[in-house]
């Protein structure tokens, strides 16, 4: 399934920051101003994700990509080739068919 994970840790960090600017405004006892740093911290782990993320699915798209070259030259791993080749042994005789 496909999804847009930048777009959700943007929504996530947005969110945060309208948090942040609604307590600002509603004004807050001094003994919870530590909810102000919940929203910064919430805020800049949702940047961190608009960050990261699209890093890290490149780097998982290049792994699958290596990986998918690795089994088109080397069918000889004991799985079926890339044409559906029969495998050398079957599970259920251990012989060749």
């Amino acid at each position: 399934m496909q999804t847009n994970d930048v777009r959700i840790a943007a929504a996530g960090a947005a969110a945060w920051a309208v948090a942040f600017v609604v307590l600002l405004i509603v004004g807050l006892p001094s003994e919870d101003r530590w909810w102000l740093w919940v929203c910064v911290t919430g805020f800049a782990s949702g940047m961190f994700g608009v960050w990261y993320v699209p890093r890290l699915q490149a780097r998982r798209a290049s792994q699958e990509a290596a990986r998918a070259a690795q089994r088109e030259t080397d069918p000889a791993d004991g799985k079926a080739g890339a044409k559906g080749d029969k495998p050398a042994e079957t599970a259920e005789h251990g012989r060749a068919d």
